[in-house]
């Protein structure tokens, strides 16, 4: 992938898919309006249907200020939303910012140096979970620990260095242009599929700690084990896709869920020993974890919980898949082959 110099003072566009995201919009806007950057910024939001009066907000920021402008999301779905905010937008750099997260003082104009020095298609950084209270701080501490990040360079990472994917992205438009945006029919995992075409059209992906962004998880262990379920679900699809994306780390809670389920039927037909076994290695790992990741004592059994949780929400939907996804769209490369 050929990308020419980036011009010395290059336009931005910020893209916001957004649904349901009332309570959160405002701050995650505001802290785009807030950046300081060398040439022009503008902000579009993409507001898919919501019940929480997200267009009102949406609405509301527009008139606010004219660098806002908000369209809507037919589909509902966060790389329809991306897609369709990108082609509304005019940047010669794309920065993805999802509602529910907020920019530190300073990315974008960091992300815009990291672009031009590196020669990035894209730049990302640590994705910082932050809350206040209840489970969320447990959540935020499994996710931030090895044994919930599961090697992710965005969550752990503490040095620059190429990597497989980033969290939310500044991309160069050229490059975002060539792979032909995100693959509408990932209703998750669209952003890790999407550098992996990237990667595979000789574009480059670039970490750099320096770029940090706001996330706060969720609440609660229901919204959290349907989060991870989804994720695994997705990432089987774009591993049956993309076989070549596939790293290890990613067979370890597939393959803890196997191992559980075949000390069930053990335990049935011969002797619970061994499942009784490993569930308790299981749990002593993760109270080790939890005694590591967790800020306070009171939190080492509760981030334990949220460390199971992704772990078993995440392999039960990578086993279970999706049964019924549309066909991903055709290559660009494969135009006019029969």
């Amino acid at each position: 992938m050929e990308l020419p110099p980036l011009a010395p003072a290059p336009s931005v566009s910020v893209v916001v898919p957004a649904r349901n995201s009332a309570g959160t919009l405002e701050t995650a806007v505001r802290s785009a309006l807030a950046q300081e950057v060398p040439g022009t910024l503008e902000v579009v939001i993409a507001v898919g249907a919501s019940d929480d009066g997200t267009e009102d907000v949406a609405e509301r920021l527009t008139r606010e200020d004219p660098r806002v402008r908000w369209i809507p999301n037919p589909a509902g779905i966060t790389p329809v939303a991306l897609n369709l905010a990108i082609a509304a937008s005019r940047g010669d750099v794309v920065v993805r910012l999802d509602a529910h997260a907020r920019l530190d003082p300073g990315y974008i104009a960091t992300a815009i140096d990291v672009l031009r020095d590196t020669g990035a298609a894209n730049v990302g950084g640590t994705q910082r979970p932050v809350a206040d209270e209840g489970f969320a701080r447990a959540v935020a501490a499994a996710m931030a620990s090895p044994a919930g990040a599961g090697g992710a360079a965005y969550r752990t990472g503490a040095r620059p260095a190429d990597v497989e994917t980033v969290y939310l992205g500044v991309f160069r438009r050229e490059a975002l242009e060539v792979v032909g945006g995100y693959d509408e029919s990932l209703v998750r995992n669209q952003d890790y599929e999407l550098n992996h075409r990237l990667r595979e059209a000789g574009g480059r992906v670039h970490f750099d700690p320096a770029l940090a962004v706001d996330y706060r998880p969720r609440g609660s262990v229901r919204a959290l084990a349907r989060q991870y379920h989804d994720y695994g679900a997705w990432k089987h699809v774009v591993i049956r896709r993309h076989p070549s994306s596939v790293k290890v780390r990613q067979l370890v809670a597939p393959l803890l869920v196997i191992a559980l389920g075949t000390g069930v039927v053990v335990g049935l037909a011969w002797s619970w020993v061994p499942l009784l076994a490993l569930v308790s290695l299981y749990v002593l790992g993760l109270l080790a974890a939890g005694v590591h990741a967790a800020p306070s004592a009171t939190l080492v059994v509760p981030t334990a919980l949220a460390l199971a949780t992704m772990h078993l929400a995440w392999g039960t939907g990578f086993l279970v898949g999706r049964r019924s996804v549309a066909a991903p769209r055709p290559d660009p490369a494969d135009a006019g082959t029969a």
